[in-house]
């Protein structure tokens, strides 16, 4: 079972990674993640069996939610107007990239902002929405700000890492008894964008937790 030690923790994160200083909501976001992690070691997985007791898992984890949330560790709206979002991501005419918008199966007028990015990995797309909804047993699509919802983001970051919904790639492809490879565990969520960076903010997570009660 992994038992991690809080207070060495938040010191080393608090020094390393928030320069010397975590708001309370910083702390309640970090500590609901080591939560899930903790309660899944107890029971013997990682949400998804293979990983439990592999602190880099955990690690990406939280290096991924550092980076896609601003270093604010609560779920997040991705930043920018309606209608930068319904030209980004929308269908035309509107939208600007139709490859782009069939990929995420924004399909109507509005899709584009309707479903930006939210959470702690940055969920886009209706067709995201809609099968996170149905893996989670909620109106997802119906509901988008549902994805902002702390228990609902903290699910979609593990599950999603942990199974490789995202991108087809998952945790156990980067880190295994027999592998370790911070950089490329980026393909996890987003293709190599800033893999370099978050794979120092894994090392840093990592050297957080491995620290035991």
């Amino acid at each position: 079972m992994t038992v991690i030690n809080r207070k060495f923790f938040f010191d080393y994160v608090r020094s390393h990674a928030f320069d010397g200083a975590l708001a309370a909501s910083q702390v309640a976001g970090l500590g609901a993640i080591l939560d899930v992690w903790e309660a899944a070691s107890a029971a013997g997985q990682a949400t998804g069996g293979a990983g439990a007791g592999d602190d880099r898992w955990l690690a990406y984890m939280l290096a991924t939610a550092y980076h896609e949330t601003d270093r604010k560790m609560q779920p997040i709206h991705e930043y920018g107007s309606t209608g930068y979002f319904d030209k980004r991501y929308g269908p035309p005419p509107v939208g600007q990239k139709p490859a782009l918008a069939r990929s995420l199966g924004n399909t109507q007028q509005g899709d584009g902002s309707r479903y930006a990015g939210r959470g702690f990995v940055q969920l886009t797309g209706r067709r995201n929405y809609h099968d996170w909804g149905q893996r989670l047993n909620i109106d997802l699509e119906g509901h988008p700000d549902m994805a902002m919802q702390a228990p609902v983001a903290t699910r979609i970051l593990f599950e999603g890492s942990v199974h490789g919904t995202f991108t087809g790639r998952k945790l156990a492809d980067y880190f295994s008894p027999t592998k370790e490879d911070w950089v490329n565990a980026r393909r996890i969520i987003n293709g190599t964008d800033k893999a370099n960076l978050i794979a120092g903010y894994g090392k840093l997570f990592y050297a957080a937790i491995s620290h035991k009660a």
